[in-house]
């Protein structure tokens, strides 16, 4: 499924960056670009897309006056060069807020997120099947990865890279673990050490201060222990 996307900025140099990183995600699709906010709001009175990409500081209507007249359900992430309008932005219903120069990583987080939550107001709270939640992880400088949560082995720490071990692949991608780790569901997945964060439900054995997934033994870090035994432990011992 694609996702129409809108990019709002008068900078023509910002579009063009935004409008990369949108063709390198294939679930979007940009529709419409615009300079001002004005040709835009009149677009929003007859089109609807599914994301905006919204700049705030522009010429005759800022990006907040746009926002705060438009009925539209469109998720919109605010791209901007300034930080202090992240609240007033967020009291009008923006999504996200992001800062330029906008790394793509932040930008692939933010349409991780906007698309788990469209895809939760679409799909009908029934106990239907549901589709297998996955994100897409940058492996290369052109290619986008899709890995299946519940195929996530352990992550572990390379510094400022991060090897994703499934149980058939090993993706090396440029993000810390504590990042990483954050943008996954806390239920599901577990950081143990400084060094490794594991799927809850993928662990066989635990013994001592390791932990054994997939025939491999993680060491469980000092600090950490205490957490693993309450979240683990005590929650599942017969």
């Amino acid at each position: 499924m694609s996702y129409k996307v809108a990019i709002i900025d008068d900078e023509p140099l910002a579009i063009k960056v935004i409008k990369n990183y949108v063709e390198q995600i294939k679930e979007l699709k940009l529709v419409a670009t615009f300079t001002n906010a004005v040709e835009a709001s009149s677009f929003f009175q007859k089109d609807e897309v599914d994301i905006v990409f919204l700049d705030i500081n522009m010429p005759v209507m800022s990006g907040l006056d746009l926002l705060s007249i438009i009925n539209s359900n469109a998720m919109v992430v605010i791209t901007t060069a300034h930080e202090h309008y992240a609240l007033e932005s967020y009291e009008l219903q923006a999504i996200d807020y992001l800062v330029k120069p906008i790394p793509f990583p932040r930008f692939l987080k933010s349409v991780n997120r906007i698309i788990s939550l469209i895809e939760g107001v679409k799909k009908p709270d029934t106990p239907t099947t549901v589709e297998n939640p996955s994100i897409f992880v940058k492996v290369d400088k052109k290619k986008l990865q899709k890995v299946f949560l519940d195929e996530i082995l352990v992550i572990e720490s390379l510094k400022d890279y991060i090897r994703i071990i499934t149980h058939t692949n090993k993706h090396i991608i440029h993000s810390t673990l504590t990042s990483f780790t954050e943008d996954l569901p806390q239920d599901k997945f577990l950081r143990i050490h400084r060094s490794y964060t594991i799927a809850i439900d993928k662990i066989d054995t635990i013994e001592g201060n390791s932990i054994e997934i997939n025939g491999t033994r993680y060491t469980i870090g000092r600090s950490y222990i205490n957490e693993v035994k309450s979240k683990i432990l005590e929650d599942n011992i017969i």
